[in-house]
């Protein structure tokens, strides 16, 4: 299946923990998590981040953070808006057609950056003050997707956390 990643790309090799796109096949039943975001105002800090995140997107968890998944997935087929979490400052609009597809990354200017990816309408540009609660745009199914989500990360210092420990 052209979407899938291979050890070498030639032969076609796996590597262990690979994940596989097998069109037509059945995932394993997992019952599903709810969340829903919570509609709350702007909240108005300047440009500095309160290293208290809020959910970014309503919809549920279609994939967790792993050592090979850096982030979690948020699918909602109704493709809400996305919704800045926590205050700070645009440094990446991408539209690309591979990896997170079209993304934003905002810096919170207290270590932590946040990555909002596979949109379908990027509403920001860099350089733009955020507050917590701004729309940044709306979920989508670009780059490298399989259905309507949010990819959403939250890296601390340059590490890369697991976003559920900190959203509220």
């Amino acid at each position: 299946f052209p979407f899938n990643s291979f050890a070498n790309d030639e032969t076609f090799a796996l590597a262990v923990g690979t994940t596989l796109i097998v069109p037509d096949g059945e995932m394993p039943y997992i019952a599903p998590i709810v969340y829903i975001a919570r509609t709350q105002s702007i909240v108005s800090a300047g440009s500095g981040g309160t290293g208290q995140f809020i959910w970014p997107a309503s919809g549920i968890i279609t994939q967790e953070r792993t050592w090979y998944h850096t982030g979690i997935d948020i699918a909602n087929a109704g493709a809400p808006e996305i919704i800045a979490s926590d205050n700070g400052t645009v440094i990446k609009v991408a539209k690309e057609w591979y990896g997170y597809g079209w993304h934003v990354i905002i810096a919170h200017g207290n270590g932590f950056e946040t990555l909002y990816g596979h949109l379908q309408r990027i509403d920001v540009s860099v350089g733009q003050q955020i507050n917590k609660g701004q729309v940044l745009g709306r979920m989508g199914s670009t780059g490298r997707s399989t259905g309507t989500h949010l990819h959403f990360e939250i890296k601390r210092s340059g590490t890369f956390e697991n976003p559920r420990t900190y959203l509220k």
